[in-house]
């Protein structure tokens, strides 16, 4: 088996854990290539070997499996850099949260041993497509595949913006405030959750619209089906926004000929899970599900 490591660039706390895994991928017989940023970051700020190939992302590669070193954003990162290539992607969360990083930090070995023997779950997540079109024409876009969420914000601190919202050429309505997210089920835990978006199992074939400091209050979030296409016309005083593709931004100037499509991508994300993980053992342990920390007085 061949393994493409990834990881966070910036926590040097990170770099303890590569002994342990060199040591697991050796003892498996696996051997190993680590992209290049990560790669520098580890010569640079560790005396740790580097029995790896040197791999440049940005290259055409293989693998049999990508690791994520890091939280949920550098699985996203990962994610990008995979690509299209159908490699299962597994994440070992020395983040916060991580909802989508898999193993723990603090046990790495008897995990990664059973996914290096393919004792795991591949869970296919659906992506979503940004495209721009400026006076007919579609505009070219660095960023434009999202494993989380495609969110239209207003760009200054003041003023809100509008955002005429299509779905599949159907006028639905015009969105006032800070903003729009357009989430996928697996970015149901993330940005959209902090904003009140719902929770759904990353297998929903579903796309969420939440809106972000909505100027009415009756407005809420809506959840429709993954084979719908959402068109936004946006409207802003100080005639720009931002669109925001997994947390990185675009600035779009504000015009009646600029409007943002969104819909599935044709193709997905392999990420694996241990066998005996699954969401709602996530949702419990992550957000503390049914825990009360009230204290009981008799």
């Amino acid at each position: 088996m061949k393994v493409a490591i990834f990881g966070n660039s910036y926590k040097t706390e990170n770099l303890s854990l590569l002994p342990t895994l060199f040591e697991v991928l050796a003892r498996k017989g696996a051997s190993s290539c680590m992209e290049k940023s990560f790669y520098d970051f580890v010569r640079e700020r560790s005396t740790c070997a580097l029995p790896v190939e040197l791999l440049n992302a940005d290259e055409p590669f293989t693998a049999d499996l990508a690791v994520s070193i890091g939280g949920d954003g550098t699985f996203l990162r990962t994610a990008v850099h995979v690509g299209r290539k159908g490699i299962p992607i597994i994440g070992i969360n020395t983040g916060r949260l991580g909802f989508l990083a898999d193993i723990a930090s603090t046990d790495i070995v008897q995990p990664f041993e059973q996914i290096l023997d393919r004792n795991f779950v591949i869970e296919e997540r659906d992506l979503l497509e940004l495209r721009c079109e400026q006076g007919g024409e579609i505009v070219p876009l660095q960023h434009n595949i999202a494993l989380n969420e495609v969110a239209v914000l207003k760009q200054d601190s003041s003023s809100m913006i509008g955002i005429r919202t299509c779905i599949n050429g159907e006028h639905l309505i015009t969105y006032q405030g800070d903003g729009l997210l357009v989430a996928t089920p697996t970015g149901s835990t993330a940005y959209s959750m902090s904003v009140g978006g719902p929770l759904l199992v990353p297998q929903a074939k579903n796309i969420i619209l939440t809106p972000i400091a909505s100027h009415s209050l009756t407005v809420r979030p809506l959840v429709i089906t993954n084979d719908y296409e959402i068109s936004l016309t946006v409207s802003s005083r100080t005639n720009s926004f931002l669109a925001s593709v997994d947390g990185c931004s675009t600035v779009f100037h504000a015009a009646d000929d600029t409007i943002l499509h969104i819909k599935k991508a044709d193709y997905s994300i392999k990420v694996v899970k241990q066998k005996d993980h699954n969401f709602f053992n996530t949702l419990r342990n992550k957000l503390m599900w049914g825990v009360d920390k009230r204290e009981i007085r008799l």
